[in-house]
């Protein structure tokens, strides 16, 4: 459920890709963060970078720039052009990316939360001593 999620959001945020002129516009900066993060992962597109093919954004410009392997070495005329784009930018899609990385983490994510839970079963069960002893004392000064 949250994959098929992840998914269908990545691929409405590749479609909507700088849709607006609007530089102050919240799809701009939305589009900002995402073409950074892809830059950071060394990732393009959802599955791969020819789901760029499929945009208004490609029919205008070609595949983004943050897609590039080397933004000195990424000429707009190879952006538009699949076949030579293949060699200049990031070929594996994000959504099998992130999705890994995230799965490889979820074991550290357990095991913090299975500690965190051990540590307030602790308070509770010492809690519950404490009130023990405090209605034990009572009962004794009568």
């Amino acid at each position: 459920q949250i994959k098929t999620n992840f998914e269908s959001n990545l691929n409405l945020a590749l479609r909507d890709y700088n849709v607006t002129a609007d530089r102050h516009s919240q799809a701009v900066k939305k589009n900002r963060r995402l073409a950074s993060g892809w830059r950071r992962l060394h990732c393009c597109g959802v599955q791969n970078y020819s789901d760029w093919e499929r945009t208004e954004y490609f029919t205008q410009r070609g595949i983004p720039q943050s897609c590039c392997k080397s933004q000195d070495d990424c000429l707009e005329e190879d952006l538009k052009d699949p076949s030579k784009a293949k060699l200049k930018v990031f070929v594996d899609g994000c959504f099998f990316l992130v999705t890994s990385t995230m799965e490889s983490k979820m074991s550290v994510v357990a095991g913090i939360s299975f500690g965190i839970a051990c540590f307030q079963l602790v308070g509770i069960i010492l809690a519950c001593c404490l009130s023990q002893y405090i209605t034990n004392n009572q009962y004794e000064m009568v």
